[in-house]
């Protein structure tokens, strides 16, 4: 069936359901017992219309606004049944994965953004050590040198444990910022989230590049190999987040750029309450975890190793139940 078809048919139905939702959302009604039922039934039909608009390849534009409508639905049926931890753990364990692969299109742009420039500088600065300058400032260069010298590490058992505590109120303040940024500017028609998912890249790949010439890198990859999985990840899901706002402004399709936005909008800040709790995840680690220089190297790499998999293991296969991925399986 072709799009023009299946939206011809099927539209009246959604419409309907669309403006139910908009109504409890506005007055922030209640479903009574008789309305559950006829809002539950009109709710599966709209979860299986994504499912075949998606399966079927139609316009993003069609299956964004149908994924908006069964997220907003979704919100309305259940919240009066489950209390706040309740909802939290929901959205952990199977919202928030689910809404990832659900915008795959942007997490995928967002990753290539920040570790294609990223592995490119890498390599160039092995080729050419003096490369590094064009990316930081030498006062950096020397400062991540010493943090990283085997010979003049401050990191782990040596701090008292109360630094360790004020060390991971640092690194969520500052991975949470580095994160909004990357988020937020993508409202400059999507421009700002590439430039900060880029500049990122770069920044992590001459890093690396030159601790790497320094022959600094068992210190330094058994560092952040811990808590890479969750930080990394999580800003790339920011940026996938401000690609969406920006998108929604350059395609808007039969929308106008303010209903577009608010739409995408919509989607995009759940992605950022995700990555919010990613990052706290990963600043305990990084305190806690990647700064302990006790532990022999091949353990911080098997660690490592198996927090990358847990990552990535769960944004693929947590919260596949939901009735929106059923009808691809």
């Amino acid at each position: 069936m072709k799009q023009g078809q299946f939206e011809q048919l099927y539209q009246p139905l959604w419409h309907v359901l669309e403006l139910e939702i908009i109504e409890l959302e506005k007055n922030d009604g209640r479903l009574k017992g008789s309305e559950l039922a006829s809002f539950a039934s009109r709710y599966r039909r709209l979860c299986h219309f994504h499912a075949l608009a998606k399966d079927r390849h139609y316009s993003s534009h069609l299956v964004d606004k149908l994924g908006d409508l069964v997220v907003r639905g979704h919100q309305q049926l259940y919240r009066r049944k489950q209390p706040f931890m309740q909802q939290l753990i929901s959205f952990i364990v199977a919202g928030f994965p689910h809404l990832v692969r659900e915008q795959q299109r942007y997490i995928w742009w967002a990753t290539a953004f920040m570790y294609v420039p990223g592995l490119l500088i890498y390599l160039a600065i092995l080729w050419q050590p003096d490369l590094v300058y064009t990316i930081t400032a030498p006062e950096q260069v020397s400062s991540f040198e010493a943090m990283y010298d085997p010979q003049n590490r401050t990191l782990g058992s040596a701090r008292e444990s109360d630094t360790n505590v004020q060390m991971f109120g640092f690194y969520i303040s500052n991975n949470i910022s580095v994160a909004f940024r990357t988020f937020a500017s993508g409202i400059l028609f999507g421009v700002g989230s590439i430039f900060f998912l880029v500049y990122n890249g770069l920044l992590m790949g001459a890093v690396a590049g030159h601790l790497t010439n320094a022959e600094f890198t068992q210190t330094f990859f058994t560092f952040v190999i811990g808590h890479g999985s969750f930080e990394l990840t999580a800003i790339c899901i920011a940026g996938a987040a401000g690609l969406k706002l920006g998108y929604a402004l350059l395609a808007p399709g039969n929308l106008s750029r303010k209903e577009s936005l608010k739409r995408a909008g919509h989607i995009a800040i759940q992605l950022v309450y995700g990555v919010i709790i990613m990052l706290v995840i990963a600043a305990f680690i990084e305190a806690f975890w990647s700064s302990n220089n006790i532990l022999m190297p091949w353990q911080k790499y098997l660690v490592g190793g198996f927090l990358w998999a847990l990552v990535l293991g769960y944004l693929v296969f947590s919260g596949r139940g939901l009735r929106g991925e059923r009808g691809k399986q």
